[in-house]
């Protein structure tokens, strides 16, 4: 008779405490030591009296995969090459926040995925290895003696990112800017860190990364010889995006978190946490670093309709021009 009264007991221990646990899937590099998760972890915990709970892994086929049988209460690390699949799948609800303290090159008028960051691709160099980098994606495709690394497309948002960008500019003569490209590439990989890697250890001349990527060598490292190639065509942006899921079991705090993200706290640590720029913040108000680097006059953005609707002929123009 002594146990079911200790089960009753326990269940009305934990519930509470489960009420105030807000789970989070985010992307590995979210629970990492030097990524932004536990700043941000820290943060919200002070303001929340609550627990912040990071399940990371890869974001988007974990969701479509679990559907509405997650746990999760709300989702960060999307971007915005994939919100469409992730808004079709009929899983979120409206994130409540107002979106006029929003400063991203673009208008931004969504009621359910919430930008926290955002960056502009680009090709990344050291200024002490290649002195004269080129000014422009027509002038990358000239010089042969350019060595390259990137991300697949099919496996990487960065990659995505490279991919749409070249349909952008380059339209029809897509694949052979990608015969060309691949003329002079050491390799392809299928995530940024392993492309990023190589490049830091000189066995590429530029790597696919972002404007933001020098900063951190700035600052963590005291080394401003990494710089990006700023392009006259314009560079595309990439924006990452949170959202509160439709089944949360703790909608409020969910939306909490959501207000977080906007707040100067947050958006202060996710330039030096995340090496990329704020989504709420004025550029007088980045940090030093950050507003001193170099940033293209134009800005390229595929809303995620167009996005998801040039993906698959974009990837087959790209098959066919990386097998020729």
């Amino acid at each position: 008779m002594r146990y079911p009264l200790f089960a009753a007991v326990a269940a009305l221990t934990i519930s509470p405490l489960q009420a105030e646990t807000l789970v989070v899937l985010a992307p590995d590099y979210f629970g990492s030591s030097w990524g932004p998760g536990p700043a941000i972890k820290e943060g919200f915990e002070a303001r929340c009296d609550c627990t912040l709970d990071f399940r990371t892994g890869d974001v988007l086929p974990r969701l479509m995969l679990d559907g509405a049988r997650t746990e999760a209460d709300a989702v960060i690390g999307l971007n915005t090459d994939m919100t469409l699949r992730a808004r079709e799948a009929g899983l979120f609800a409206p994130h409540g926040q107002d979106l006029g303290a929003l400063t991203l090159p673009v208008d931004w008028q969504d009621d359910l995925f919430l930008p926290f960051n955002w960056s502009f691709i680009a090709w990344v160099y050291d200024q002490t290895a290649l002195a004269d980098a080129p000014t422009s994606f027509a002038e990358l495709l000239e010089r042969d003696e350019i060595s390259l690394v990137w991300q697949d497309p099919r496996a990487s948002a960065s990659g995505l990112s490279l991919l749409l960008w070249v349909d952008q500019i380059f339209g029809e003569a897509a694949e052979e800017v990608w015969r060309n490209l691949a003329a002079r590439t050491i390799t392809v990989t299928a995530g940024w860190s392993e492309s990023y890697g190589m490049f830091t250890s000189g066995e590429a001349d530029m790597v696919l990364s972002y404007t933001t990527s020098p900063a951190y060598h700035i600052v963590a490292e005291e080394d401003d010889s990494i710089a990006a190639a700023i392009f006259d065509e314009g560079h595309y942006v990439m924006a990452e995006v949170a959202g509160v899921l439709d089944g949360a079991a703790n909608p409020e705090l969910a939306r909490d978190f959501m207000a977080y993200i906007l707040s100067p706290e947050f958006q202060d640590m996710i330039a030096y946490g995340n090496w990329s720029y704020p989504s709420a913040l004025p550029r007088e108000d980045w940090p030093e670093v950050m507003r001193d680097l170099p940033i293209p006059e134009t800005a390229i953005f595929l809303d995620e309709v167009e996005a998801e609707a040039r993906r698959s002929p974009a990837l087959e123009t790209w098959l066919q021009g990386m097998t020729r």
